[in-house]
């Protein structure tokens, strides 16, 4: 079954709960793995197709606008902030430009396309991790979701840098719902040995992670300062380039204050 299969599949369990529905019921009722449904879930409602509140799934914009165009009804107006294309506001400005999910979205596929590897961007809010946006390069595909990442934040890169963001009382919170376990033979074995990391760990030191999610993939994050919101641009590469891992880390990082003005703006998304 290919991915768009899938995604279809999880919109139409969607169409059938009016009051939307958590992910593991419509994982269930399309047939497939929880950690697909989730990252089929994200990206759908990252592209505006679903939305996501309190944790329940209901159609999003998109869904209605592509419904309007088939019936010949006008398409409901662009919410600020919503993963999609947005009116021009200039005056006399009658196309449309780029919101800010596409912007994030050709910035990251920029970043990979010149780095020779995969791209993220991530942001903690809400009390999960929350993956806006990846980008594959050739020859480093973005590593393959086979375990929840809001459920294993401990072991990659990406929230490994979120949560040594937090306070200590964040943290808490965060491992009390989601236990540390080992994934590989490479992850921390448990919570004591993560806050070991953390205290060991200059601030805003990239953090590095070699297995410890994915056997045969290596990963860094870069910490960004985004107001009081936590946030990293990561990047990660096949164990056979990791060559390729260091130059990528100290592009990014001498790029990083230029960067963060094109990406902040999207932990509103």
């Amino acid at each position: 079954m290919s991915s768009v299969q899938r995604a279809l599949r999880l919109l139409e369990a969607v169409g059938a709960h009016e009051d939307g529905a958590p992910a593991k019921q419509l994982a269930r009722e399309a047939g497939l793995p929880l950690p697909t449904a989730y990252h089929l879930l994200r990206t759908l409602t990252h592209e505006g197709y679903l939305h996501r509140e309190s944790g329940l799934f209901r159609y999003g914009d998109a869904v209605r606008r592509l419904g309007a165009g088939r019936t010949g009804l006008p398409a409901p107006p662009d919410q600020p902030g919503k993963p999609d294309y947005q009116p021009g506001n200039q005056p006399g400005q009658s196309g449309l430009v780029p919101g800010p999910a596409d912007r994030l979205a050709r910035t990251v596929t920029a970043l990979a396309g010149e780095l020779g590897v995969a791209v993220y961007f991530a942001v903690y809010r809400e009390g999960e991790v929350d993956v806006l946006a990846t980008a594959d390069a050739p020859g480093a595909p973005a590593v393959e979701e086979w375990a929840d990442f809001r459920q294993t934040a401990h072991a990659h890169a990406i929230g490994q840098c979120l949560l040594a963001q937090l306070d200590e009382a964040e943290r808490a919170d965060h491992f009390a719902r989601y236990p540390v376990r080992a994934l590989t033979p490479y992850s921390v074995r448990d919570e004591a040995g993560f806050h070991r990391r953390c205290a060991a760990r200059r601030p805003l030191q990239p953090v590095c992670e070699r297995e410890e999610y994915a056997l045969g993939t290596v990963c860094a994050a870069i910490p960004l300062i985004a107001g009081e919101t936590a946030a990293t641009l990561a990047v990660s590469t096949p164990l056979a380039r990791a060559e390729r891992l260091r130059p990528a880390v100290d592009s990014l990082r001498s790029r990083v204050g230029a960067l963060i003005g094109s990406l902040s703006f999207s932990i509103s998304i």
